[in-house]
């Protein structure tokens, strides 16, 4: 072997050395620097959290998990819309991980949510139906009445459905349509009722789909997440938070993020209250970059979260993280990516959709992916 030979493979095991040496440290060395990875199993995706978070697998294998709750006995239910059914997913050792996945029922017109009231009943919130469900002691379904039936179809077919502290239902309605004049009035709303559901009336109209829906324990202010308009371009309009005020309107169709007046509808007069433009209308509390699409929200670690779904119409995707902002009766300070790592931004691929966030009774924060079929448990070490 000549001499230049013996040189080129040293150098070669060099450098295979070198890139092994910094594959093995690349996590001690992300951590130095405040990023924590928690590697998944496969088909899991590796998250991404700041240092002093981790994230564990609590549940998998499931179609399209979108919004969850709580049952008074600490069991997390969860609205599995792939598979159009309710399941339970209790942890009865307590080790952080569900020990079963119990059917609780199923055939709810695409179950997008669930909610339990004070007596230990659970709603689910279909696209046209709301219902109550009673369990058994096993927590599966033995009865079911309608609560409300609202329509159904259109661009946007989630429901929503959360309980405030005094019982009362409200229910995120979206809109039919990317940008047109409703005939329905309870379409692009939240609407409201007392609990036993009679004398539904809009609550808060002009949110063009409103997917997350959550009340501070704080305060018990009720705030929304909402998604804005398509086909405005890659920056417009932003995404929005509201505080859910009765009787307020955010301005859709006519006006966007409280002051962009929509190039289509914005001249015309709203069939519903003769304003045009953005008169009238009440500003976000806070906005984000468009077509992030804020689903869940929920309030944990001092702070509220934000699961954003991620774009699909946008040239260069954005999205597909969960935030922590910091909050004090409404958002306060620079917000933080809590939970990253479901989109490559090298590829552009997304292994994963973060869609519900929830608190659980145990401090930890559970994060629903609608995409890969995960359930996750985020823990602090504070």
């Amino acid at each position: 072997m000549t001499r230049v030979a013996r040189l080129a493979g040293f150098a070669v095991v060099v450098v295979a050395v070198l890139l092994v040496g910094a594959y093995l440290l690349r996590e001690p060395l992300m951590q130095a620097m405040g990023v924590n990875f928690d590697r998944g199993a496969p088909g899991e995706t590796e998250l991404v959290l700041p240092a002093g978070y981790r994230a564990t697998v609590f549940a998998q294998d499931l179609r399209n998990p979108r919004f969850m709750a709580f049952a008074p006995d600490g069991t997390l239910f969860v609205a599995e819309a792939g598979e159009n059914r309710v399941v339970a997913l209790p942890d009865v050792d307590g080790d952080g991980r569900a020990d079963d996945v119990v059917e609780v029922g199923r055939d709810y017109e695409v179950a997008h949510s669930v909610a339990f009231e004070a007596d230990g009943s659970l709603l689910v919130a279909g696209s046209g139906t709301l219902y109550r469900v009673a369990l058994d002691g096993a927590r599966r379904e033995v009865a079911r009445e309608e609560v409300l039936r609202y329509a159904a179809g259109g661009q946007h077919s989630t429901r929503t459905v959360v309980v405030a502290p005094d019982g009362t239902l409200l229910v995120s309605h979206g809109s039919s349509c990317n940008v047109c004049w409703e005939d329905d009035e309870e379409r692009a709303t939240i609407i409201t009722a007392p609990a036993e559901g009679d004398r539904w009336r809009p609550l808060m109209r002009g949110l063009r789909n409103a997917v997350g829906v959550a009340f501070d324990p704080a305060t018990g202010t009720a705030w929304a997440t909402n998604n804005g308009r398509d086909l405005m371009g890659d920056d417009l309009p932003p995404e929005t938070l509201y505080r859910v005020v009765d009787g307020a309107d955010a301005g859709w169709p006519r006006c966007h993020a409280g002051d962009i007046i929509d190039p289509e509808l914005g001249d015309e007069p709203d069939p519903a209250t003769g304003l045009v433009g953005c008169d009238g209308v009440v500003a976000p509390d806070a906005t984000f970059q468009a077509h992030m699409a804020p689903l869940g929200i929920a309030f944990w670690d001092d702070g509220a979260v934000i699961a954003f779904h991620g774009s699909w119409n946008r040239s260069e995707k954005v999205g597909y993280e969960v935030w922590w902002q910091p909050w004090d009766d409404g958002p306060t300070g620079e917000p933080m990516v809590l939970v990253g790592g479901f989109l490559d931004p090298e590829t552009g691929d997304a292994s994963g959709r973060p869609a519900g966030v929830i608190a659980g009774p145990d401090g930890a924060l559970y994060v629903s992916d609608d995409k890969a079929g995960f359930i996750y448990r985020v823990e602090s070490d504070a």
